[in-house]
């Protein structure tokens, strides 16, 4: 898939917002990427242990889960996560990357007395439903900042408003710990050999070109070529 392409479908579902990472993101979006990350699997990489993927692999399945098609985990999103934070993430982001795993873990020993990986399939996307929220409100208090730091008015009134409520939230603060994990897990799953080819429709050029295509509602949509 043309990594360009991959890195702007997946910006659309999250909103527009750039990726973490930026250019090396780009840089590091290869051909190959998918195989890397399956080789490190089991092995870890960077600071990243097989343990590390492991969880990696539960947060990004709890996100994208088996339904008709093959969830996260089975597409090895945990290692794939793992690599692009090594490979494209500076020092700061990789550590609140880091950090952000160890609050999930701690925020599930709180709400349900276990670690995420103990929990029951309903905890934990109770609790990630929780942190999605959390960062939502985060990063749209950030969006306000630096439109205002560029003479621009906030989209929403009532991001304004937290904006105020949380002056250390500046256009200069980092992507929150869970936005990372949720691009990551959007970008490795879609651009997987299981996301293009069972949880959207995928087509291999040369072909016919067909401009329009009737579409109903719920059907999946297509794949980019390769």
């Amino acid at each position: 898939m043309d990594r360009r392409e991959a890195i702007r479908r997946v910006g659309v579902l999250l909103g527009g917002v750039a990726f973490v990472g930026g250019p090396r993101l780009l840089q590091a979006f290869d051909g190959d990427v998918h195989a890397r990350a399956a080789r490190v699997a089991n092995a870890g990489v960077g600071e990243f242990t097989a343990a590390d993927i492991a969880f990696l692999d539960d947060v990004a399945d709890t996100i994208l889960p088996t339904t008709s098609t093959p969830g996260a985990r089975a597409a090895k999103v945990g290692a794939f996560m793992a690599l692009m934070v090594t490979d494209t993430y500076d020092a700061r982001d990789q550590q609140i990357f880091r950090n952000g795993m160890r609050t999930i873990d701690d925020e599930g020993r709180k709400a349900n007395g276990v670690s995420f990986a103990k929990a029951n399939p309903n905890q934990k996307l109770a609790l990630l439903q929780r942190l999605d929220r959390e960062q939502k409100t985060y990063m749209d208090a950030r969006d306000a900042a630096e439109r205002r730091k560029k003479g621009l008015e906030p989209k929403d009134v009532a991001v304004a408003g937290e904006e105020k409520q949380n002056p250390a939230i500046t256009a200069d603060s980092r992507a929150h710990y869970f936005r990372m994990m949720k691009e990551l897990t959007l970008l490795g799953y879609f651009t997987s050999e299981i996301g293009c080819t069972e949880a959207q429709r995928y087509v291999e050029s040369p072909g016919r070109f067909d401009p329009c295509l009737p579409y109903k509602t719920g059907e999946k949509s297509w794949a980019s070529h390769a």
